[in-house]
């Protein structure tokens, strides 16, 4: 028996299970919206996909405005280290926009082609995030390199240092922001450009060391921490690459899935836990298990022991949308009730017996 339960389960403080505490607590709590079931879990998502949005909103115009003010001063310092940095937070402004779309895009309602729904519009927009940050590297390396071979003097190097301060203030606040946001709602892509923009903001802090550097008479210092910027970004870029591929590939933290489990086997009535997946979309979860059940249970009473797993894993697992519980009954291996399924299961790590 297949149940997929969309109803919604009354939920108060006596609801026969007790929160979960230790890891499963602090990711609880940490990372988790306490969803108690489907239509819940639903109206959660509207809701995350909507405070991403506004971060974004805020993000894109602060950013914006500093990158602004810092090409301002590049036109009257000619500073390389300033120019990379500046070029960076432009770029880091516009991954912005298509985090914008994929939010609005994931708020759509599943249809009969997308029966999952628009949640990886979020992760495509992670790997436009990605092509930005490697962009922007190849553009602050190449133009450090071409101050290296072909110096250019840097004039009003105390604004130099005020721009640079103004860079690294507007980036953290911004990192600050997306950070915390993306990880109230479980957006990996909304977090990996936060710690982009932290990033930046420590790059603007090379600047100032630059600007100082052709203070002190080295005026190779500048072109010097435009390679060091660059340097930078490319370990961003591998920090968010990383990131999105594991969405895209369907990889969970390993902790929930400890803390699906658990759940799980905590349920009154489960006798065994047969499968467990789970995967991100955009930011939320979706999950699918096997459960072993008394054989000897009528289907309503299966059926009830499907609908408690599931209302504890919605309390359970952070960011969890919809379960997929697929009971079977325990039995001795003589029913012969999967012996149709043997050789379309042979190949699979994880079957239903």
């Amino acid at each position: 028996m297949t149940s997929r339960h969309d109803h919604a389960v009354g939920h108060t403080d006596g609801h026969g299970h007790d929160h979960p505490s230790g890891v499963r607590g602090w990711l609880g709590s940490t990372f988790g919206s306490h969803s108690h079931d489907a239509a819940d879990s639903v109206d959660a998502a509207l809701e995350s996909s909507a405070e991403g949005i506004r971060a974004v909103k805020i993000s894109l115009v602060a950013l914006l405005v500093t990158a602004l003010a810092q090409a301002v001063v590049v036109a009257f310092t000619g500073s390389v280290a300033l120019l990379a940095d500046t070029i960076h937070n432009f770029s880091d402004a516009l991954t912005a926009v298509p985090l914008w779309i994929a939010f609005v895009v994931g708020r759509r309602a599943a249809s009969r082609r997308y029966t999952y729904g628009y949640g990886r519009a979020e992760d495509l927009a992670g790997i436009f995030i990605v092509f930005m940050i490697a962009l922007s590297a190849v553009v602050a390396g190449y133009e450090s390199v071409r101050r290296l071979l072909d110096p250019q003097p840097v004039t009003n190097v105390g604004i130099l240092v005020a721009a640079g301060l103004i860079g690294f203030a507007g980036n953290e606040l911004v990192a600050l922001y997306r950070i915390r946001v993306g990880r109230k709602i479980g957006s990996a892509a909304l977090v990996a450009d936060g710690l982009h923009a932290r990033t930046d903001g420590f790059t603007s802090l090379a600047v100032v060391g630059g600007a100082v550097g052709v203070l002190a008479g080295f005026p190779l210092a500048d072109p010097l921490v435009g390679l060091g910027i660059t340097v930078a970004i490319v370990f961003v870029l591998r920090s968010a690459a990383q990131d999105i591929y594991r969405r895209l590939m369907d990889a969970v933290e390993p902790e929930l899935v400890d803390a699906a489990e658990a759940s799980l086997r905590c349920t009154p009535g489960v006798l065994e836990v047969q499968e467990l997946r789970l995967r991100w979309t955009g930011h939320r979860i979706r999950a699918e298990t096997g459960i072993v059940v008394d054989a000897a249970l009528s289907l309503v009473e299966a059926h009830a022991i499907a609908v408690a797993a599931h209302h504890r894993l919605l309390h359970d697992v952070p960011k969890l949308l919809d379960v997929t519980v697929h009971v079977n009954p325990a039995y001795d291996g003589t029913d012969g009730n999967h012996d149709g399924l043997a050789h379309h299961l042979s190949g699979r790590s994880h079957t239903h017996t």
